[in-house]
């Protein structure tokens, strides 16, 4: 399994908006991206820090359904 890339929020946020996920909103240091699915909603909050903890971005890749791949060091 390769490294995950370090991603600001800001990046983190562009490379969900490309795997159809949109802005719904802004709360003070985070960003909610959602997606509509056939028959649920995702809906993943992004912080808006400079660089994304390991854990969160573990968390937000889970909670996207993307493949880890996207992710990762190439």
């Amino acid at each position: 399994m390769a490294k995950l890339k370090i991603f600001s929020g800001k990046e983190l946020c562009k490379l969900l908006s490309l795997y159809g996920f949109a802005e719904v909103r802004k709360r003070g240091s985070h960003i909610i991206m959602q997606k509509q699915g056939k028959e649920t909603t995702i809906t993943i909050p992004v912080p808006e820090h400079k660089e994304i903890a390991l854990g969160t971005l573990q968390s937000i890749i889970r909670q996207s359904e993307l493949p880890r791949e996207l992710f990762e060091t190439k």
